[in-house]
């Protein structure tokens, strides 16, 4: 049998979290292995943001990520934020730009986000394994021991950054809740975030707008978001929809405001009917939401008159109609096109200073596998800096051998 190799740490995982909390420890002296089934690092850090990388958010704050304890990425990302990251970036000579709503992107590739990692990792510290998945793995006195290839390796903490089952075109898969429960540990159910949502067969004719876009503020219970919704074959996407997504569950109802600048004003219609009764409805409607978005309304409330024609009640129902659409979605378009997951490794189950799950010492869980989710725009990346980070230090304090 080939004898094990032994390191510091194991890290599963070659993705943002995974590769941070690699290059951290790596720098603060320990030897540390990165074992990825991928055959390239940060897959899912290439595609993001248009292969721009979405990488951060000037506003990151605890409030804009979901999770059973709200306060638990307090730590990690106060100790880790956004300013931080953005340092690293800037020491890289990395050129970026802010678009809407404080989110950062490169002005070149996300490419250049990945070297930077790997660049972190010091290479008489860090190494990489990739294109093996594990064959074995368990948990003993001298820690933990895994296969892969012709690859045996040990070491006494294990840090799991494998995400969690959204995209799974590019790997990814519940592996991390599987480890989890079966050194007992809790996982909440995860639910695909971020992601779009499907009509219900009574809202089939919205369907025909596919590629309709239009400003909204859409709800979910209490929480609302403002941007853009994009009608879509078969249901509804767009950023303002992706937000509202981390929230539904089935048999909620989401509510979208088609004409938010007019700010629950109920009679901009017949106002419009006294100043020019001729005109059509159609035509009026059409200088708020999309041409085609207005005539699929109007058919469905049966107005189609010029302004004259129709009652002062039916143009205010009207009104009251684009303030408040409400629709119960089928579902969501499920992992396959979720960009994150919501749920995972309980919280409950973890220090938010180290990630370290509280019954297993040596055992940790960063970025997407635990149940942290952020809002749209660079808060997920920023979370698994921020908690790969956190893993890092830890490792650094407490690993030893080597």
């Amino acid at each position: 049998m080939t004898e094990a190799e032994s390191f510091d740490a194991i890290v599963l995982g070659a993705g943002g979290a995974g590769l941070m909390c690699a290059g951290v420890a790596g720098q603060l002296g320990r030897r540390v292995l990165v074992v990825d089934h991928n055959d390239a690092p940060g897959r899912k850090i290439l595609i993001s943001g248009g292969g721009r990388c979405n990488f951060t958010n000037l506003e990151t704050r605890p409030d804009r990520f979901l999770s059973a304890n709200r306060h638990f990425a307090k730590s990690a990302l106060g100790r880790f934020g956004a300013a931080h990251f953005i340092a690293m970036v800037d020491r890289h000579r990395i050129a970026w730009h802010e678009k809407t709503l404080g989110q950062l992107f490169c002005d070149g590739s996300a490419r250049q986000i990945v070297k930077m990692l790997l660049d972190e990792c010091p290479p008489d510290r860090v190494s990489l394994a990739l294109g093996e998945p594990v064959t074995e793995l368990e948990h003993g006195v001298s820690g933990f021991r895994l296969r892969f290839g012709a690859r045996q390796v040990t070491a006494p903490a294990l840090v799991v950054a494998t995400g969690g089952p959204s995209i799974p075109k590019l790997g990814a898969s519940g592996f991390a809740y599987d480890l989890a429960r079966r050194f007992g540990v809790p996982v909440i159910a995860p639910h695909p975030a971020l992601v779009p949502l499907w009509l219900p067969e009574s809202d089939a004719d919205f369907r025909g707008l596919s590629g309709v876009a239009t400003d909204v503020v859409a709800r979910v219970g209490k929480v609302a978001f403002r941007e853009a919704a994009l009608f879509t074959h078969r249901g509804l996407s767009g950023p303002a929809i992706l937000q509202v997504s981390s929230y539904w569950r089935p048999g909620d109802e989401v509510t979208l405001d088609l004409i938010p600048d007019l700010a629950g004003d109920e009679d901009i219609w017949v106002r419009a009917k006294a100043a020019a009764p001729k005109r059509a409805l159609a035509a009026e409607l059409g200088q708020h939401v999309p041409a085609r978005l207005a005539e699929v309304l109007l058919h469905r409330l049966g107005l189609a008159a010029p302004l004259g024609e129709c009652r002062d009640r039916d143009l205010r129902r009207l009104a009251q109609a684009l303030h408040g659409w409400r629709f119960a979605p089928a579902d969501t378009a499920g992992f396959e096109k979720a960009e994150v997951t919501v749920g995972g490794v309980d919280t409950a189950a973890l220090s938010s200073k180290t990630m370290a799950t509280n019954a297993l010492p040596g055992l940790y869980f960063v970025g997407e596998a635990v149940d942290v989710t952020g809002w749209l725009g660079g808060y997920n990346f920023q979370w698994a800096w921020s908690s790969g980070w956190a893993a890092g230090q830890a490792l650094a304090a407490t690993a030893t051998g080597g």
